[in-house]
């Protein structure tokens, strides 16, 4: 079976976007194993579904909303069970390293996580995947100045979280 044009055409630009699809999947799934098939399961329903995609429109949003989609549905299926694929729960058992970076980062992701949903996606879409306001909100299926309200709201309490001052703050402490 021969690939038209416009197959081809969709097919590359998918193929370029699997890191962004792998970073936003991970930012979800928050495992190496869960996150791969999350990002499969996406590129499928894209590639069954690419006669629906209408071309000069916004192909990451497209893929990342199937993505997110797919994790939500996930997500139901999957609240009743708990899996240590990674090992995430044997090693919270185990001794944590004793590299400063490492223990920063493991605090970050750990306040990652006390964010509430709508606050931690909308973080990781615009400032961990690049993406705009507007395409986030698109995403989301909300305002842009929610996108950027809750954007703004991560921000900070993700920063009050691991105890870092934002540059803002710091200076109108300074001023009082």
């Amino acid at each position: 079976m021969q690939e038209t044009i416009e197959e081809e055409a969709f097919r590359r630009e998918v193929i370029a976007l699997i890191p962004r699809l792998r970073a936003y999947a991970m930012s979800l799934a928050r495992s190496n194993v869960e996150a791969d098939d999350l990002v499969q399961e996406t590129l499928m329903k894209a590639w069954r579904a690419r006669a629906s995609f209408e071309a000069g429109t916004n192909l990451q949003a497209w893929l990342f909303t199937i993505l997110r989609n797919a994790f939500l549905s996930e997500t139901v299926i999957r609240s009743r069970t708990t899996q240590d694929v990674d090992g995430h729960h044997a090693a919270r058992l185990a001794a944590g390293p004793n590299q400063e970076w490492r223990l920063r980062y493991g605090e970050m992701l750990q306040a990652l996580q006390q964010l509430r949903p709508h606050a931690r996606e909308a973080l990781l879409l615009v400032a961990a995947s690049g993406m705009s306001y507007e395409e986030a909100a698109r995403i989301c299926n909300c305002p842009v100045n929610t996108m950027k309200s809750r954007v703004k709201r991560a921000r900070a309490s993700l920063a009050d979280l691991i105890g870092f001052e934002l540059a803002g703050e710091a200076q109108a402490m300074s001023e009082d």
